[in-house]
């Protein structure tokens, strides 16, 4: 609907895992090498993990299209599966059809794998969505790792899974498929706003746009804060920013456009800022933060009646940012301030480069600014 508008050829973010539109992060590229040495020389059990939505069977799908026409792929991408009925898909994949039982299959089976081995071939079974996978059907898997020479395995078996796959293997009824595991790698998110952006461009760029400024940069920085770096989620997220967009006859994209994305979609940004999630408590009122900070800023003379209710006696000089103290101590001076400050905090912790202030020096400033004539009054005066 809106790719005519915004000049592309076809729709750039859809949720099918095309491996026309792969984006190749560190992290992909990793887990590519690891898929072709660990396939390439014969190391068995590979492991790949990564959370919903990274690419992991987008990235299988670009392996699968680019083996070579010799090598042997079973994909399954069903985990719900039982054991008759996870050997009848294991059949049907490999062409094995004279069987009656499970024994008859895995002898067939053997021929097939021996037969190819010998030849130089490559086999390959790939189970994805394997953290769907139960007890028993990964203990069978197990035991098609059995299929060996004395030197390579005869039948490479990937699976693929959510992070939940790495508890699955931890089961202690599971370990000795664990040990069996050769290679293990991770598909992660992408890590910044950058690899976000150069994402897009990358999708626009397969998709025939024309130009790379069709999501504003604050619109590609709510994308990635809104989806945590997740294609699948960016993907969501630009599709119906484009269809928005489409709708209004907004050549570009704005961060406005993505935020009411966000809301229809309920995923906005979860995680506060620093400044929100750890804000001081603050531990003086408005009126005394006020006062404060204005003696400090030498805006004028105060005075108090001294009678014991917290209002002193004393007076600010009018100096730049000092504060004069009576009793014979010197004059201390107070950072300019320009403006008051609305909301004055104290953080929890202390400066360490800095001396702690004492009693009597809090005590002074309160009276110089005409809080009090001292820290430590009664009710009637006296110093306590």
């Amino acid at each position: 609907m809106y790719a005519e508008f915004y000049g592309l050829k076809e729709l750039p973010f859809a949720l099918t895992p095309d491996p026309r539109y792969i984006y190749f992060t560190p992290s992909h590229t990793e887990v590519m090498a690891n898929l072709h040495y660990g396939v390439e020389s014969g190391k068995g059990l590979i492991v790949v993990t990564g959370e919903v939505g990274t690419g992991k069977t987008t990235m299988l799908r670009w392996v699968m299209q680019r083996l070579d026409r010799t090598v042997l792929v079973a994909y399954i991408f069903n985990p719900r599966l039982s054991v008759p009925e996870f050997y009848q898909h294991l059949a049907r994949l490999f062409n094995i059809q004279n069987w009656e039982s499970k024994s008859d299959l895995l002898i067939e089976l053997g021929n097939v794998l021996e037969s190819r081995h010998s030849r130089g071939l490559r086999t390959v079974l790939i189970i994805d969505e394997a953290h769907g996978l139960s007890t028993s059907v990964l203990e069978e898997v197990r035991l098609l790792c059995n299929f060996e020479s004395d030197t390579a395995k005869q039948l490479q078996i990937i699976l693929t899974g959510q992070p939940e796959l790495r508890a699955v293997l931890n089961n202690p009824d599971l370990r000795q498929l664990k040990q069996r595991v050769a290679l293990r790698c991770d598909v992660k998110a992408l890590p910044n706003v950058e690899e976000t952006a150069q994402y897009i461009n990358s999708r626009l760029k397969v998709a025939g746009a024309a130009r790379a400024d069709i999501f504003s940069p604050g619109a590609v920085d709510y994308i990635f804060r809104c989806s945590e770096g997740i294609p699948r989620n960016i993907n969501n997220l630009c599709d119906n920013a484009l269809l928005n967009g489409f709708a209004a006859s907004e050549p570009i994209i704005s961060r406005a456009a993505v935020q009411e994305v966000a809301e229809t979609f309920d995923v906005l940004p979860r995680v506060q800022s620093i400044e929100e999630r750890e804000a001081p408590a603050r531990i003086f009122q408005a009126a005394g933060r006020a006062e404060l900070w204005a003696a400090g800023n030498g805006q004028g003379n105060r005075s108090g009646n001294g009678n014991g209710n917290g209002n002193g006696n004393g007076s600010a000089s009018k100096g730049a940012g000092v504060l004069s103290m009576d009793r014979g101590q010197p004059a201390r001076e107070f950072p300019a301030v320009t403006t008051l400050e609305p909301d004055i905090i104290f953080n929890e912790y202390p400066r360490l480069s800095e001396s702690p202030t004492t009693i009597d020096e809090l005590g002074t400033a309160f009276g110089r600014s005409g809080l009090g004539s001292g820290l430590g009054r009664g009710n009637n005066g006296q110093s306590l």
